[in-house]
C-alpha cells in the first residue's frame, strides 16, 4: 500500500494523465477518474503495466453522486488523501446570443461546481494529511482564460476565473490546517481540448502536458512554509 495517495480527475489523457504519471513516479497511489470508461481504463492499464499503484473510477463529474462515488472508492482503497487534482474540464465556445443552456450548465457543473464538491467531500482526509505533514495539496486546473477573458469562450472564461477565486478562498480558509491550493493557468496545451485552434497554432508550438505535470512535481517538493497560489504557463512571446 502506498504511503501517500492522490485523486486525479480528467485523468484519461492530456494534462490529467501527465499529472497522474508524475504522482505515480513520486510513489503515490492514485485514483484516476474520467467520464469515458474505456479511455480511462486504457490510461490506467498503461500506468499499472509499469508497476504503478493506480485504479480507475469512471464518473460523470457534473453529478454530485458521481463525485461522492469517486471519493468513496478512493477512501475504501487508500484510506487517506494527500493530493487532490481537480483537472476535469470542458470548454464549449459560443457568442453570447448563441449560448445554449445545457452547455452553460455543463461548463458550470464540471469546471467549477465539481471542484467545490470535491473539496467538500475530501476535506476531512486532506485535514488529516495536513495535520500529519503540513503539506496536503490541492491542484485546480484553471486556464489562462481564468486570468484574461476571451470572446467566444465567455462561459469557459467565467468558470476558470471562478476556479482562481475559489483557490484563493481555499488558501485563506484551509491554509492554517496544512492544506495548500494552487490554480494552474495554462495557455494552449497540446491536448484534444485544443484541437479547435490547431489550424491557427501548430500542436508542436503549444505547451506540453508534461510541462504542467512537472510544475506539480515541483509543488510536491515545496516546503510547508511555502504556498504557490497560482501558476501561469504561456508560450514564448505571448503577451499577458
Amino acid at each position: 500500500m502506498a504511503e501517500r495517495a492522490a485523486i486525479v480527475t480528467g485523468a484519461s489523457s492530456g494534462i490529467g494523465l501527465a499529472i497522474a504519471r508524475v504522482l505515480a513516479e513520486e510513489g503515490y497511489g492514485i485514483t484516476m477518474a474520467a467520464r469515458r470508461p474505456e479511455k480511462l481504463q486504457a490510461a490506467v492499464d498503461g500506468l499499472a503495466g509499469e508497476g504503478f499503484d493506480v485504479h480507475a473510477v469512471p464518473a460523470s463529474l457534473s453529478e454530485e453522486a458521481e463525485v461522492q462515488k469517486v471519493v468513496a472508492a478512493h477512501r475504501e482503497r487508500y484510506g487517506r488523501l494527500d493530493v487532490l487534482v481537480n483537472n476535469a474540464g470542458v470548454g464549449i465556445g459560443a457568442t453570447v446570443d448563441e449560448i445554449q443552456t445545457k452547455y452553460l450548465d455543463m461548463q458550470l457543473s464540471v469546471n467549477l461546481r465539481s471542484i467545490v464538491l470535491f473539496y467538500r467531500e475530501c476535506v476531512s482526509m486532506l485535514e488529516e494529511a495536513g495535520a500529519e505533514h503540513s503539506n496536503a495539496l490541492v491542484v485546480n486546473t484553471s486556464s489562462i482564460s481564468g486570468k484574461r477573458a476571451e470572446a467566444w469562450l465567455s462561459v469557459y472564461s467565467a468558470t476558470k476565473h471562478g476556479v482562481v477565486g475559489w483557490t484563493e478562498a481555499m488558501n485563506k480558509e484551509l491554509g492554517a490546517k496544512g492544506i495548500k491550493s494552487t490554480a494552474l493557468c495554462p495557455a494552449f496545451v497540446d491536448t484534444p481540448m485544443t484541437d479547435f485552434v490547431k489550424g491557427q497554432v501548430k500542436a508542436e508550438e503549444m505547451i506540453r502536458p508534461q510541462d504542467i505535470a512537472e510544475a506539480v512535481r515541483f509543488m510536491l517538493r515545496v516546503s510547508p512554509a511555502c504556498v504557490v497560489p497560482e501558476m501561469m504557463f504561456v508560450r514564448p512571446g505571448d503577451a499577458l
